[in-house]
């Protein structure tokens, strides 16, 4: 599909989900990427860490598209580019912070020499075809959070990616409300929003206060103190470096992660007064109270380092009297990783203190009275919620158009939609989906081997081996091997039974593919009578 003399928009990702965010904006036969982002596996994805967009229809029109714009550094707004921008070939654009976090994904994927990276100054500006791109600081728990105000000859778009209002910002100067107002000024066709604290009734807060509750919980602790918190959440790590000063303890640093974004943002002139940190075995031996541990794996993520930490397989040791202190959100989906985590902590008396109990904690996205106020600033004649689910999508629609914005779309990934002229209106789908990484391999998220992995997990799996001579005839007992079928305590019953049954039906002396046949549904029957399972069956032939 070229874009015609129209501006058009299509998300290939974060449209109808939180995470894994690609928008596209199309005009005059030409196409632009806004983010290329991912997100995480789950239970549904089993041995899946990384859920990657399916780009097909831009793949489809590669020779119309011009560039990628990336808005922050966020992994759900970056983090699919390694895997996706040697193919694609074409320049990214990020601000100098983002453009390091996208360097060192590319060095790491040995892609860097082959793709253009252009990196544009805060608050710079850029042309690509017929869009013209200026970067607009907005508050964000990374430094360099940015909106984009995009030039179209058919109208102004203000996407503004991850944002919060915050009074007191700890990294980075956003765009003051004047600024924004001035943006307005100029006529906005259409503003693409954030959707996801849509439902929360109050600002987001300020990464300020953050520090006087943390400082708070800290100093009233006995013995060693943990705080877990997003790596990329770098205004966060600038605040606990602050805490640890304030409550005189010494800093630790346990997450490789942790390590690249420090690194990063001092790179780019960031956490300039960041304090010394130590490593694990000075850190042990520091008082008990004069140490503070900044630590990944708050989302209860298996391999991060609280996890290690609260299964006693890291260096780092907590016992009665610590505390571990949630710095972060708690993301739907996880609470069964976290409660996991949570229990070995108690298990080990270890107090644990999240934003329910105490102000450690503050979103990076905006409630209602930060997105009221941003309609105000910028007055779009289109609202076109975005970085939602769908009940997130149509709720922001809703709350613009009681605000006063003229006219609001609610849209998913796939959809396209004409913004100018005689917009918004929905004109086609196109096909989205997601890819997994699994190894070193991408693959169709709902493809034959994530299938079979659902299946074997569900089911379990049998091995059946027989070997049979010229004459078609069964030489021994077939063997047979079984993985994941509950059958513990009978395995040597179950296992003659189903050899009984192999033996039976590999009589036929006909067509071999037949009685291979006959030997799996056999084999299955057996064990669906036994477990009520239907496991995935498989049959191996010799011939000797």
């Amino acid at each position: 599909m070229t874009p015609g003399k129209e501006l058009l928009f299509l998300a290939l990702g974060g449209s109808g989900e939180i995470g894994m965010n690609v928008n596209l904006y199309g005009a005059n036969g030409k196409w632009v990427m806004v983010d290329l982002g991912l997100t995480f596996g789950g239970t549904e994805y089993p041995g899946i860490d990384l859920v990657l967009p399916d780009l097909s229809f831009i793949e489809e029109n590669i020779d119309d598209l011009l560039g990628i714009v990336l808005t922050h550094g966020h992994e759900d707004h970056i983090g699919a580019i390694p895997y996706f921008a040697a193919d694609l070939g074409v320049p990214l654009y990020a601000t100098p912070f983002t453009a390091s976090l996208i360097r060192k994904k590319l060095e790491e994927e040995g892609v860097s020499k082959s793709v253009k990276l252009n990196v544009i100054e805060n608050d710079g500006s850029f042309k690509l075809g017929p869009f013209g791109f200026t970067y607009l600081p907005l508050a964000h728990s990374i430094p360099e959070g940015n909106a984009l105000l995009i030039e179209t000859p058919y109208g102004r778009i203000f996407h503004t990616g991850d944002w919060k209002l915050d009074d007191e910002p700890l990294l980075g100067v956003p765009s003051t409300p004047e600024e924004l107002s001035a943006v307005g000024d100029k006529g906005i066709l259409a503003l693409v929003c954030d959707s996801t604290n849509v439902f929360n009734s109050e600002s987001s807060g300020s990464e300020g206060s953050v520090r006087d509750g943390l400082d708070t919980v800290v100093r009233s602790a006995r013995g060693r103190v943990l705080v877990t918190t997003f790596a990329s959440n770098a205004a966060r790590l600038q605040t606990l470096g602050r805490v640890a000063q304030d409550t005189g303890r010494t800093l630790c640093v346990a997450g490789r992660s942790l390590d690249r974004i420090i690194k990063a943002a001092q790179g780019a002139g960031y956490l300039k007064d960041f304090p010394e940190t130590v490593g694990f075995d000075e850190a042990m031996a520091l008082p008990r109270n004069k140490v503070l541990i900044v630590a990944t794996g708050g989302q209860g993520e298996t391999r991060a380092a609280l996890s290690r930490i609260a299964f006693d397989s890291h260096q780092i040791k907590l016992a009665e009297g610590d505390m571990v202190i949630f710095s972060s959100r708690q993301i739907p989906g996880n609470e069964v990783a976290i409660g996991k985590i949570q229990n070995a902590l108690a298990g080990k008396k270890v107090e644990m203190v999240t934003d329910r109990q105490a102000d450690v904690h503050v979103s990076g996205h905006p409630g209602r009275p930060d997105l009221a106020a941003m309609y105000k600033w910028i007055r779009p004649e289109i609202l076109l919620p975005v970085h939602g689910e769908m009940r997130h999508m149509a709720e922001q629609a809703r709350f613009g158009l009681s605000e006063g914005i003229p006219r609001a779309i609610v849209q998913g990934n796939g959809t396209v939609l004409r913004l100018a002229p005689d917009g918004p209106v929905a004109i086609g789908q196109e096909r989205t989906g997601r890819l997994v990484l699994d190894g070193d391999v991408i693959l169709p998220a709902d493809g034959s081997t994530i299938n079979e992995r659902r299946r074997v997990g569900n089911h379990g799996y049998i091995a059946v081996t027989a070997a049979f001579d010229s004459q078609g005839r069964l030489q021994g007992d077939p063997a047979i091997q079984v993985q994941g079928i509950p059958v513990e305590e009978d395995k040597e019953d179950f296992l003659r039974e189903a050899q009984e049954a192999a033996t039976e039906a590999a009589t036929d002396k006909g067509d071999p593919a037949k009685r291979n046949e006959a030997i799996r549904l056999a084999v299955r029957r057996t064990a669906t009578r036994w477990t009520g399972k239907k496991p995935i069956v498989t049959v191996a032939i010799i011939s000797v």
